[in-house]
């Protein structure tokens, strides 16, 4: 079961951040079990398998969170804080980051986010890394 009381929030007096997927800040009880997950490339299988569309890999970089999410029973709903780290980044790739993270988060409650380009990641062909931090409920333990 997860339990959902962490709290995202876009103060009136910033720029509303939700067009672009992410949120400004976020509150977490007290007693809360933070669960930091290594950055997550776009790798299909276990063999590291990097597919060459952008798209292809932020979806498998946020299946891979998923993943990594549920073998300690959480959900992507557990997550309040993602590192982006994008290859050549542009406004089409922002896009797209953005069309994948409505799917995950159709109700806009996004986690809040930092993208940061970077000119190359660890591996030959890998375009996006996606790090993540979750918080679990002292319930759920």
């Amino acid at each position: 079961m997860t339990t959902q009381a962490q709290e995202f929030k876009n103060p009136a007096s910033l720029f509303d951040p939700t067009p672009y997927g992410f949120s400004h800040m976020v509150t977490v009880p007290q007693g809360y079990k933070l669960i930091f997950i290594a950055g997550q490339g776009g790798e299909e299988n276990t063999a590291g398998k990097l597919s060459p569309d952008f798209r292809q890999q932020v979806a498998f970089s946020l299946h891979n969170i998923r993943v990594a999410l549920a073998s300690d029973t959480l959900t992507m709903n557990n997550v309040i804080k993602l590192t982006t780290l994008v290859v050549d980044h542009n406004a089409e790739k922002l896009n797209i980051i953005v069309e994948e993270f409505n799917k995950v988060w159709p109700a806009k409650n996004f986690p809040i986010n930092t993208l940061i380009p970077v000119p190359k990641l660890a591996i030959d062909g890998m375009l996006v890394e996606i790090e993540a931090l979750a918080v679990k409920s002292p319930e759920n333990e």
